[in-house]
C-alpha cells in the first residue's frame, strides 16, 4: 500500500512539474487546447463546422446594457397634416363653375412626416424636436413594446428647436437624464431613433466636439457634436452615455446629400431640462429681451474702427422704442457685460440677455469712444422669433 501512494506521489509530482515548464515555456499549447474545448462541432449537415458554446462570455467594448437600458424610453414619432394647395382663383369664377361644376379637394389627401422622441416622465411627457410637430394636424406615437397612443402638444420652443408631447398610457419607461456638462471629447456615446422610417435603430460613436454654435441651426446654440450616425427620422432621438443615460436631443445633421457624413448635433441635456421644464410649467419659453441687433467683432472690424477690445458685441442696431434704446444704448456701442457677466462674443451676449427676467431691471456695460459707461435697462420679454430656414445653410434638418 506504502508503495502505490509512493507512486501516485511521484506521478502526479511529474505532471505537475510537466505542467508548469508547459504554462512558462509554451502556454500557447495550452490556449490550442482551451480553444478546442471550447468549440462544439456541429453535425446538423452535411458540412462540418464549428460553433460557439451557448452562454459563453459576452465579448469586450459591448454597449448592450447602455442599449436595453434605454431603448424602450425612445418612440417614433408619425405625423399627418394637410395637404393644403393653394386655390386657383379661376374656382371662384362662375363661368368656371358653370362648365365644371364646384371642384373639391380629397378630404383623405395628408402629407405625413416621422421622426422620434424620447419619454422623460412616467406621467406621459415626450421631448422632441419643435420641426418633427410643428403644424402637425395629427400625432402618433408608438413605443418600443408595440403600444400606440395619440399626443397632443404641450408647448414648443423654436429657437432651441425643442417641443414637449403628451401621451396618456401606464407604465411608461422613462429615460434617465444625464450630466452633459461633465461629458468629453471622446467620450463614446449611442444615437437612437428611427432614421429613414427603417424601425428603433442604435449607432455608436464619440463626442467629437462640445459647446458648437454659430451653426445657423437655431437661435440658441450650444450644440454636442458626434460622429453617431444620424440620419432624417432620427430627429428628437436620444443621443446616450455608455450607462443609458441621455446626453442630449438628435437635431441635425451636416449633409449634402441627406444621409450621414459623420457630423450630427444633439441638443445637451443642460439646455433641455431648462426648456423642458419651462414647457410644463408655463406652455412656453420666457427669455429676457433688450431689442439690440449685435455683431461679434472680428479682427477687420477691430482694425477699422481702431478698437483696443476683441471681445465683447458690436452694437449694428437698436430697436426704436425698446428696453436698450430708452436705457440709452445706441448704434456703435460695444456691449461688453451684462449685469457683470463678461460677453465675449454675440453668442454669449444673446445667452446673457435670455437669462434675465422680464420686468427685472439690469445693468449693462457698454463701451462708447474708449469709454465704459454702466446703463440700467428694464428687461422686455423676447417675441417669438421663427426658426432658421434649413434650406439657406448647409445643415440638413434629420426630419
Amino acid at each position: 500500500m506504502r508503495r502505490l501512494w509512493l507512486l501516485f506521489a511521484q506521478i502526479a509530482t511529474a505532471g505537475l512539474a510537466i505542467w508548469f515548464v508547459v504554462t512558462t515555456l509554451k502556454p500557447e499549447w495550452i490556449s490550442q487546447v482551451n480553444e478546442r474545448t471550447r468549440r462544439v462541432q456541429v453535425a446538423t449537415t452535411s458540412v462540418p463546422m464549428l460553433e460557439a458554446p451557448a452562454g459563453g462570455a459576452v465579448g469586450q467594448g459591448t454597449y448592450r446594457n447602455a442599449a436595453k437600458r434605454a431603448m424602450p424610453s425612445v418612440v417614433n414619432i408619425f405625423t399627418t397634416k394637410e395637404a393644403r394647395q393653394p386655390k386657383n382663383p379661376l374656382m371662384d369664377d362662375p363661368f368656371y363653375k358653370r362648365f365644371f361644376g364646384e371642384q373639391q379637394r380629397d378630404p383623405e389627401e395628408k402629407q405625413f412626416s416621422l421622426g422620434s422622441g424620447v419619454i422623460v416622465s412616467t406621467q406621459g411627457y415626450i421631448l422632441t424636436n419643435n420641426h418633427v410637430v410643428e403644424a402637425a394636424d395629427e400625432i402618433e406615437v408608438a413605443l418600443a413594446d408595440g403600444r400606440k397612443a395619440v399626443a397632443k402638444v404641450v408647448g414648443a420652443d423654436p429657437e432651441t428647436d425643442l417641443a414637449v408631447i403628451k401621451i396618456d398610457l401606464p407604465n411608461l419607461p422613462a429615460i434617465t437624464l444625464g450630466h452633459s456638462e461633465q461629458s468629453s471629447v471622446g467620450d463614446v456615446v449611442l444615437a437612437i431613433g428611427n432614421p429613414f422610417g427603417v424601425g428603433q435603430t442604435v449607432t455608436m460613436g464619440i463626442v467629437s466636439a462640445l459647446g458648437r454654435n454659430h451653426l445657423g441651426i437655431n437661435t440658441f446654440e450650444n450644440f454636442i457634436q458626434t460622429d453617431a450616425a444620424i440620419n432624417p427620422g432620427n430627429s428628437g432621438g436620444a443621443l446616450i452615455d455608455t450607462n443609458g443615460n441621455l446626453l442630449g436631443v438628435n437635431t441635425a445633421i451636416y449633409s449634402r446629400s441627406g444621409g450621414s457624413l459623420g457630423i450630427g448635433f444633439a441638443i445637451p441635456v443642460t439646455t433641455v431640462k431648462n426648456v423642458m421644464e419651462s414647457i410644463i410649467n408655463s406652455g412656453q419659453v420666457v427669455r429676457g429681451y433688450i431689442g439690440v441687433e449685435p455683431q461679434d467683432i472680428t479682427p477687420e472690424l477691430a482694425e477699422s474702427f481702431g478698437l483696443a477690445t476683441k471681445t465683447g458685441a458690436i452694437i449694428a442696431g437698436v430697436v426704436r422704442g425698446g428696453p436698450a434704446d430708452k436705457a440709452g444704448v445706441r448704434p456703435g456701442d460695444i456691449l461688453v457685460a451684462v449685469e457683470g457677466k463678461p460677453v465675449t462674443d454675440t453668442t454669449e451676449m444673446m445667452n446673457l440677455i435670455a437669462q434675465l427676467t422680464p420686468g427685472a431691471r439690469a445693468k449693462v456695460t457698454v463701451l462708447r469712444k474708449s469709454a465704459k459707461s454702466t446703463l440700467d435697462v428694464t428687461v422686455g420679454k423676447r417675441p417669438r422669433v421663427a426658426r432658421p430656414d434649413p434650406a439657406i445653410n448647409p445643415h440638413e434638418e434629420a426630419e
